[in-house]
Order: structure tokens, then C-alpha cells, then sequence
């Protein structure tokens, strides 16, 4: 058994049914799902009927409040927004790929993202929940019988044990419990799929600020940039020991740099205008991903690919759901800032994260040497003098923006900012 399995607190109740689903990596998908639906939006009609054929090889996943969805002709242009839940677990496929299914698999959501599509399609925000925050669950149905007794409320629980006592809708009941949030949408994801999507977008740069070294996932990485594909790219997902504070919320800073240079990657890369990609992309992750039943039906897909295809970079911000240690360091409980956030993200309202936060946090990630602006074609200008302004360098301020102020400890990136992971020296 892993050690990441040895820190976690044990399943309460085991009986969760075995399909193959991913772990922390499923942070790569959060980002990508907004890329891959857009990628739904340009595939041909004869295709996504193919990749519905994916879609229903899994049973759906299915949530209380998708309710709020009947009715509503199109679901990207819902009141208050569109949320999305991406939830990922440590349970490996049954062909040994990623480890023994038997031996070193516990059935835990290590990765919980949150995707929050704004009402006017103008923001979004992907917020990560550490896995070993406790927290309070709601009464939850039993999946494998859901006519039965329920599992009772409780307090005080991590996270991660929620998938193997409820199901993914159990975790996205205790999320909106959480932040107040509807969530009609979820989607559970394989370890095999985020190895098969970086292979599909022809690899992920990654930026190394020191060395990494980390012995319990394989990762070793000079410093540098790097072009992660494949299985490399899923190790460096789940790296956590050779990174920032060497906890799992350095491991949520080093996804958030991965998943900011994937989107970057899939918008500036050429990849939405090349159909052979974007075929491979959907069905890397679609094959991949049990979802939630309105998702299973491909118009719906491409519906929200419609509210996303347009959302500038500088507007979608990955964000860590803030917390504080408990006084022993064995867990961490919401701090007081987690309320500004639930705040905002409850009023659709686009956020400003705090430039230096995450560089001072210890768990965090460094700027970068972000790219030059791509060049205007002939006779395009940019501002009123026809220049294109001077692009931001290392360590600049990006200019104001209209938003909400989010306090200063609560660490992220926005999808356009180049941030290098940082090396634990433990």
C-alpha cells in the first residue's frame, strides 16, 4: 500500500461500486473539461455520436440537484451560473496499469475540483478542495442501494473518504453544504484518461524551478521546462513528497501550474483548429470519465462547450479552497477567508486573487517568465495607438480588474499566469 493511502483516514464504509476512476491527476481534467466540451462544440455531429457510445459504456452518475435542470432549454445560460464537479479517486484500473487495484487502491476522492461557469460566460473559476480538509456530511443515499437506509450525517471527516461512503453524489452534497453552491453536474475520472489526454494535446510544459525529486511517484525533474505526455504527466500530477511543503496542498499549487500551461497549450497551441485533436482529446477523457446523466446526452455537452469556447484566459482563475491546519497538522478545517469565497462564487461575480499569495505561501509555486503577447496581424491594433502594450514580465503585477477582492491567503493562479513548481528539500 502506498503512502499516500497510509495517511489517509480509512473508508467509513466500503462498498462503493468498483469503477475505475482517477486520483489528484483529476485536477488535469477540471481545466480540460472546459477545453475538451469546447472541443465538442467543433466536432462533427457523426462524431460526438461516437463519443456518446463512450459516455454510455458508464452509468451515470446521478445527483439530487440536477433537478434544477429540467426545463431549461439551454443549461449554459443558467441563473447564477453553471457549476461542475470533477472528482477523482485512488483506485487503480483492474489491468495493474497504475499499481496493484488490490493492494494499493482505497477507494478515496483525493481530488475534488469544483468548475464554476459564470451566468454570462465572461469568468470561470475552478476551485480545488484539499482532500484531508474535515468536514461536515449531510445524510447521503447508499448507491449500491439506494432504496435502503442512508449513511447518516456526520462531522469531522476528511474529504477523501466520501466517495467509498456515497458515491460522487455524496461529495457534491457536501459541497454545497459547504459553500452554499448548487451543483446539477459531475463527472468521475480514470487514472488511464489523464495519462491518454496529455498524450492527446501532444504533451503539457511544465516549468521547474529546482529539482525535483520524488521517489514515491517517479518523478525526477531537472529545472527547466519540460514537455510531460503520458504517463511522466500523471506522475507529476500526483507528486506531493518532491513539492513545495511536501503536503498535498503543495501537491494542489503544482496541478493549478500544470492545468493554467494545459489551457494555455490548448487555446494558443492550435489545437481547437485541428479537428484530429480535439477528436483525440474528447475521446481520451470522455472514454474515460463516468458522468452524471444529463451530461450523458452529447447536445448537452456541446452546450456548455458553447458558454466556454470564448472566456479569455486572464478570466479563468484556479483557485485552493482556503484552510488552516488543526492543532495536531493531521487534517485542515476551512479558515475564515473560505467564507469571502463562498461569497463570491455564490454571487457569480469574477475573482482577484492576491498576486503575492501564493508566492509566500509555503506550499506554493513561483512566478514565471510569462510569454510575449501573440503579435496583432497587420492593421489590427490593441489600443487606441495601434501598439500592442509591452507584455508582463517575471514577477509584474498584472494590472487592476474589475472583481472581488479575495484576502491574502487564499493562494491560486489565473489560467494566462506561467508559475514554476518548487522543489520540498525534505
Amino acid at each position: 500500500m502506498s503512502e499516500d493511502e497510509l495517511e489517509s483516514e480509512p473508508p467509513r464504509h466500503g462498498r462503493m461500486p468498483r469503477r475505475g476512476v482517477v486520483r489528484p491527476i483529476i485536477a488535469i481534467v477540471a481545466s480540460s473539461i472546459a477545453v475538451l466540451l469546447v472541443s465538442g462544440a467543433a466536432v462533427a455531429a457523426y462524431l460526438v455520436a461516437d463519443l456518446y457510445g463512450d459516455v454510455k459504456e458508464q452509468p451515470p452518475v446521478e445527483l439530487e440537484s440536477e433537478t434544477v435542470l429540467e426545463g431549461i432549454p439551454d443549461i449554459g445560460a443558467m441563473e447564477g451560473g453553471l457549476t461542475f464537479l470533477l472528482v477523482g479517486s485512488d483506485k487503480r484500473p483492474e489491468d495493474g496499469a497504475f499499481g496493484d487495484p488490490e493492494e494499493e487502491s482505497a477507494v478515496l476522492n483525493d481530488v475534488n475540483m469544483v468548475l464554476h461557469i459564470a451566468q454570462d460566460h465572461s469568468h470561470v473559476e475552478v476551485v480545488s478542495f484539499p482532500r484531508d480538509m474535515l468536514v461536515r456530511v449531510p445524510e447521503c443515499t447508499d448507491p449500491d442501494d439506494p432504496d435502503g437506509d442512508p449513511f447518516s450525517a456526520r462531522s469531522s471527516v476528511k474529504i477523501n473518504t466520501l466517495l467509498s461512503s456515497g458515491g460522487a453524489a455524496c461529495v457534491a452534497k457536501t459541497i454545497e453544504q459547504l459553500t452554499g453552491l448548487t451543483i446539477p453536474l459531475a463527472g468521475v475520472v480514470e487514472f488511464r484518461g489523464v495519462a491518454a489526454l496529455a498524450e492527446a494535446v501532444g504533451g503539457v510544459d511544465v516549468c521547474i524551478a529546482e529539482p525535483i525529486e520524488d521517489e514515491y511517484t517517479g518523478t525526477f525533474l531537472d529545472a527547466g521546462t519540460h514537455t510531460l505526455t503520458g504517463l511522466p504527466a500523471l506522475q507529476f500530477l500526483r507528486s506531493r513528497h518532491g513539492v513545495g511543503d511536501g503536503s498535498d496542498l503543495g501537491r494542489i499549487s503544482n496541478q493549478q501550474t500544470f492545468l493554467a500551461s494545459l489551457m494555455r497549450t490548448l487555446q494558443h497551441g492550435g489545437v481547437l483548429n485541428d479537428p484530429v485533436k480535439l477528436y483525440s482529446i474528447a475521446k481520451a477523457v470522455i472514454g474515460n470519465m463516468q458522468l452524471s446523466t444529463y451530461l450523458q446526452n452529447p447536445t448537452t455537452l456541446i452546450s456548455i462547450a458553447r458558454t466556454l469556447q470564448d472566456v479569455d484566459l486572464s478570466k479563468v482563475a484556479f483557485i485552493q479552497y482556503p484552510t488552516e491546519y488543526t492543532d495536531d497538522f493531521s487534517a485542515v478545517v476551512p479558515s475564515d477567508s473560505a467564507a469571502a469565497l463562498n461569497a463570491a462564487l455564490l454571487a457569480d461575480a469574477p475573482v482577484v486573487l492576491d498576486p503575492t499569495a501564493t508566492s509566500n505561501a509555503s506550499f506554493g509555486t513561483q512566478a514565471g517568465e510569462t510569454p510575449a503577447a501573440p503579435v496583432e496581424p497587420p492593421g489590427e491594433t490593441v489600443d487606441g495607438d495601434g501598439v500592442a502594450p509591452p507584455a508582463e514580465g517575471d514577477g509584474v503585477a498584472p494590472p487592476a480588474e474589475a472583481g472581488q477582492a479575495l484576502p491574502s491567503d487564499v493562494t491560486g493562479q489565473r489560467a494566462d499566469e506561467v508559475r514554476c513548481s518548487t522543489a520540498n528539500d525534505g
